[in-house]
């Protein structure tokens, strides 16, 4: 392109399918036939962000230069009155996410090139191991060693409890989604308590040291019961303990610091920096999870990084089923650029989903590695797309023992 010129955008569209599962993602088409795709999936309200995009935000995109990735994130964040919020910051991501994979194509270059070259040759990545009881716990997490895996999250259904988070009959591919209707979970923190540092020192046991271990506790304790619970795990030495509590008050993780030193991890349910500021300054946490499409997108993920490392703290994006490929590509392509980073979740997807999201990240030897593709190295096949209709799908809800709602 000519110095000077534009991009115009001439037309953008959110496609919906469900290869397994549902997504939404955004495709904003140039006048130069240069097009981006963003991922806005948002798992259990896909359509409330289908809804902001089409009924609000694409029609201010049409004829604007697709080459003002700033300029457009400020307008639709300061323009908005009603700022922040999962849903607006999702719809904003893709939009983001697909203006920095066409400059990336304009310039001829892969996405990380643009951000700043390489700060690494692989991105280390972690799986998800599960299973109904910590035997098969055990020989899930074995699996992931023999598939290369560096570090695992080992999470294990709990004596007493007919379901617990993280397990699921998939081994493989899990997905929490799992009905048209939301299902209902039982929970116990006491039984739980006793029972994770059991599974642990069962992996320790079983495979020595040399392979990282990490656990979600997915926002069910309190700040004394997490600071329990990360103190009764030190001795198996977890790269991190993630989610102990939730972090709508980010002054408790001061409490959990207090009488604990195992790593902790937050930020996969944030939409801005503003929920993780006091938690970054203060130096409450060891990782911020924030992920690029329910956090603004790359733009604004580069501020949270940067203000990370100032105070010691790496990024590990979030890396669920329920974030596409596109997603997963783009933060393949930010984690080879940012230097403060600490690892990236890899929750595989479906063959069916990887069909229709061709992509250019390989896995290998406990690495993700991006291409050499100009952009962020995702495409969408929209005809096979169009094979798999949007399914109404909910997340589950949990309640304790005595039918008290609680988190899920």
């Amino acid at each position: 392109m000519a110095a000077g010129e534009t991009l115009k955008i001439v037309a953008a569209e959110a496609i919906v399918c469900s290869p397994g599962r549902n997504f939404v993602t955004l495709k904003i088409s140039t006048d130069q036939g240069l097009t981006g795709i963003g991922d806005a999936t948002l798992n259990g309200r896909e359509k409330a962000v289908v809804s902001c995009l089409e009924d609000h935000l694409i029609p201010c995109l049409i004829g604007r230069d697709a080459q003002q990735i700033e300029d457009l994130w400020q307008y639709f964040y300061r323009g908005a009155y009603w700022r922040r919020g999962s849903i607006g910051m999702t719809a904003l991501a893709a939009i983001d996410v697909a203006l920095w994979d066409i400059k990336a194509k304009a310039a001829g270059m892969p996405l990380y090139q643009l951000l700043g070259g390489r700060s690494r040759d692989g991105v280390m990545v972690y799986g998800h191991a599960n299973g109904a009881d910590i035997a098969e716990t055990v020989d899930e997490a074995g699996r992931y060693i023999d598939m290369g895996y560096k570090a695992i999250r080992a999470q294990s259904g709990v004596p007493g409890l007919d379901s617990t988070y993280g397990v699921s009959g998939d081994k493989l591919f899990y997905e929490p989604a799992d009905a048209g209707l939301p299902t209902e979970n039982r929970w116990s923190t006491e039984k739980y308590l006793v029972f994770v540092p059991q599974l642990f020192d069962a992996l320790r046991e079983q495979y020595g040291d040399e392979h990282h271990l990490l656990h979600d506790a997915h926002h069910r304790l309190t700040p004394i019961e997490a600071a329990r619970l990360g103190k009764s795990l030190e001795p198996f030495r977890l790269f991190w303990l993630e989610d102990a509590v939730t972090a709508e008050l980010q002054e408790s993780f001061r409490l959990i610091r207090q009488h604990t030193v195992t790593p902790l991890a937050v930020g996969e349910v944030f939409a801005s920096i503003h929920d993780c500021q006091q938690l970054i300054t203060e130096q409450l946490i060891d990782y911020i999870r924030t992920t690029i499409v329910h956090g603004g997108g790359i733009s604004h993920l580069r501020r949270i990084a940067h203000l990370a490392e100032l105070y010691h703290v790496r990024t590990g994006f979030h890396g669920a089923t329920d974030l596409s490929p596109v997603t997963l590509g783009a933060a393949v392509h930010f984690d080879t650029w940012v230097p403060n980073f600490g690892i990236q979740e890899y929750m595989r997807h479906t063959p069916e989903t990887d069909e229709v999201f061709p992509h250019d990240y390989e896995f290998s030897d406990g690495y993700l590695r991006t291409g050499d593709k100009p952009g962020h190295g995702v495409e969408i096949d929209e005809k096979l797309a169009g094979k798999y209709p949007y399914k109404r799908a909910y997340l589950p809800v949990n309640r304790l023992a005595d039918g008290t709602m609680f988190n899920w």
